[in-house]
């Protein structure tokens, strides 16, 4: 099973890096998302920091969503998915490997870049650091949330408007405890019980979110 999921995983990443344009489109959308509001509402700092934790966690929200819908879409297409579910290896693992490639493509560069964008909003170095472990700990959680959507639009007309419809309201409870976090922090506010909620959700999704995506994928392909 192990094999097999790194084996994935490996594949998943090469096939990426032939599509940079992809993944560069997707964090080009996060970068101008959330550096466009600074230039709109001014350099005001105390409405940059207010603003600040819920401007960039819905553009990550949004810069996950680009390309969600062809996460299991072209192993569908080319028939390689079928020949996945089919394989003795354990089609669990194998669908964890593909959600965990599309989080490193994804949402890691996500996290990686947050602190840099956080700047232009007048974020202090600890409100820069909770914003990198809000994000850490929810991104996942987004890709987890987005490939259930994927599994159950796989091979519908215009799924990917119905991917984004059926997904969006599931990432809210992320949204509000991440952001909540890190507004929190500049409030001079507890913010553990909004990471210690976060932290759970990604436990949770971790553990049943393969099982759904197996059972909704097996139910596509008959």
């Amino acid at each position: 099973m192990t094999r097999s999921f790194l084996a994935v995983l490996r594949r998943d990443l090469l096939l990426a890096m032939r599509r940079k344009n992809e993944v560069l489109t997707a964090l080009f959308f996060f970068v101008i998302v959330a550096s466009l509001f600074p230039l709109a509402i001014g350099p005001e700092p105390r409405l940059l920091r207010k603003i600040g934790p819920g401007v960039l966690w819905v553009a990550a929200l949004l810069s996950t969503l680009l390309g969600l819908h062809r996460l299991f879409a072209d192993d569908h297409a080319d028939g390689t998915l079928e020949q996945m579910a089919l394989s003795p290896a354990g089609f669990t693992a194998i669908v964890s490997a593909k959600m965990l490639g599309h989080w490193l493509l994804a949402g890691l560069p996500l996290v990686l870049l947050a602190p840099v964008l956080g700047v232009q909003y007048d974020l202090d170095g600890g409100a820069l650091g909770l914003l990198t472990l809000s994000l850490l700990l929810g991104t996942p959680l987004l890709s987890m949330i987005g490939a259930i959507g994927a599994a159950l639009t796989l091979g519908l007309r215009g799924g990917g408007s119905l991917l984004a419809l059926l997904v969006l309201p599931l990432y809210i409870p992320a949204l509000v405890f991440g952001a909540g976090a890190v507004e929190a922090q500049v409030a001079g506010l507890t913010y553990s019980g909004h990471l210690a909620l976060l932290g759970a959700m990604l436990v949770v999704a971790a553990f049943f979110t393969p099982l759904a995506v197996t059972a909704a994928i097996r139910i596509a392909l008959e």
